[in-house]
């Protein structure tokens, strides 16, 4: 029935997420989701508001959210958006911020949806080509552009781009936004978010994804100057005034309250992937340095995707991509300590 199709439709080529497979006794390994729940507060939460008022629409500026938010970053009530998911978040930007003349900018190893979003909205964009190790040259992007984005640490290679040389690209970039996807931020990286108060032109997004192991509840957040988060809420309320819903706006401000539990699980992580970058390194595996709760590996003298299926039959998923440039590397998500040691038990006879 693609005859019925807006033209725009038969070009698209949706982004395609990570295998959630219905055996749950394959050890996961794949989408970078956390291995430890989430917060028992956030769970009596989220019973709490579950018991009356889900006949009501949810608060339509999730204030209580975006003012814990505020709180834990010290910054104005005004430089929060919230929005179903750092994706939802991610694609209002591009339709608020980035429908200008010139081309978006975002490196050629990158976040996939970057170029879906640009398909979507019929915008322009460059892949910048990331050096030979994978960083990020911010001499590249003194360009003309009508944006840029990049995650970081960035996606899928786990590579931290410096605080130092994100200010000398706002420095030299002053005329069109800049967007930092801070997803994996939390395990290893510091955050941008204090930068926005002097530079107008900076957003920086985050979820709860993955550092506060809320992937089952969608929750993401920008911070960025009034003006922007202005922008955001246009298209917002033009689209959808009530993306969060009253249960996810219960579970976002008990997760942010219970600082002690993030703490404690994102250095289990942090220091779990040291011992799993350890041990995969006595396996031959050349490994990208990595401030995120994955490692991008490859091995010089095994191909990435006999590697992948291998481990497939042994009960353990993890993430190749047959992309150019990186069809012969795997990521790996940092498991719980029995689930990594599983994997490396696994690989030493897979290779």
């Amino acid at each position: 029935m693609s005859e019925f199709w807006s033209p725009i439709v038969h070009d698209l080529v949706p982004y395609v997420p990570g295998e959630q497979p219905k055996d749950a006794n394959l050890v996961k390994l794949n989408t970078n989701e956390n291995p430890y729940g989430p917060s028992p507060h956030v769970i009596e939460a989220i019973k709490a508001a579950a018991d009356e008022g889900l006949q009501l629409y949810p608060d339509p500026s999730a204030t209580a959210l975006k003012q814990v938010i505020a709180d834990y970053h010290h910054i104005g009530l005004d430089h929060i958006f919230v929005g179903n998911g750092s994706d939802e978040v991610l694609a209002h930007a591009f339709h608020a911020l980035f429908q200008h003349d010139e081309p978006i900018l975002f490196p050629d190893i990158t976040y996939s949806f970057y170029p879906v979003y640009c398909k979507l909205y019929q915008l322009d964009y460059q892949c910048i080509p990331l050096a030979e190790d994978f960083s990020l040259e911010i001499a590249d992007y003194q360009r003309p552009n009508g944006g840029i984005i990049f995650p970081n640490p960035n996606a899928p290679t786990g590579k931290l781009l410096e605080r130092v040389d994100i200010e000398a690209l706002l420095k030299s970039n002053t005329e069109t936004v800049v967007i930092i996807d801070e997803a994996y931020v939390d395990f290893g990286g510091d955050t941008a978010i204090d930068l926005v108060k002097c530079y107008p032109n900076l957003l920086v997004v985050q979820t709860l994804s993955k550092s506060r192991s809320l992937a089952g509840i969608r929750i993401g957040f920008a911070i960025g100057h009034p003006g922007l988060i202005d922008g955001l809420t246009r298209v917002k309320d033009s689209f959808n005034s009530y993306p969060m819903d009253k249960l996810a706006i219960a579970a976002g401000v008990a997760a942010f309250e219970d600082d002690a539990y993030f703490q404690q699980t994102r250095q289990q992580i942090i220091t779990s992937r040291q011992g799993l970058i350890a041990e995969l390194g006595r396996l031959g595996f050349e490994v990208v340095p990595s401030t995120a709760n994955f490692i991008f590996v490859k091995h010089p003298k095994f191909n990435a995707s006999d590697i992948a299926a291998s481990l497939r039959k042994q009960g353990i998923i993890v993430r190749h991509f047959n992309a150019q440039r990186i069809n012969q590397h795997l990521r790996i998500t940092v498991g719980t300590e029995t689930e990594n040691t599983q994997l490396i038990t696994v690989l030493r006879n897979v290779l």
